[in-house]
């Protein structure tokens, strides 16, 4: 069974660090795209940061020069570094990732989320 296990999350003043880590449990034949979603109470869930196998970023306009996607494909894991971090920041963050379980199967993963609260 595969899972994403996710850690990191915390209570941070503004202008602090993070680091969020998610890593992939379980049989898989690879991973095509990793990423970082988050959702604040009442809203819906966002985008944060992605990255591709092949190596390319996405970032939401909110988080550019503040928060850094990075990956270790031999421990099948995503890392999130969170600087400068805001009040607004504040949420539940979510790891994602799109799994090929077999040659022919692919499939989309979610974490148990993690909070992230930023004292002001």
């Amino acid at each position: 069974q595969v899972q994403l296990v996710e850690s990191g999350g915390g209570l941070v003043q503004a202008g602090g660090s993070l680091r969020l880590s998610c890593a992939v449990s379980g049989s898989i034949f690879g991973i095509n795209a990793m990423g970082w979603y988050r959702q604040a109470p009442g809203k819906q869930r966002d985008l944060v940061a992605v990255l591709t196998g092949g190596g390319s970023t996405t970032y939401a306009d909110s988080v550019k020069g503040r928060f850094t996607i990075s990956r270790d494909n031999a421990k099948n894991a995503v890392y999130l570094q969170m600087n400068s971090l805001k009040p607004e920041d504040t949420a539940v963050y979510y790891c994602n990732a799109l799994i090929r379980t077999s040659i022919l199967r692919t499939s989309d993963y979610w974490g148990q989320g993690t909070q992230v609260t930023v004292s002001s």
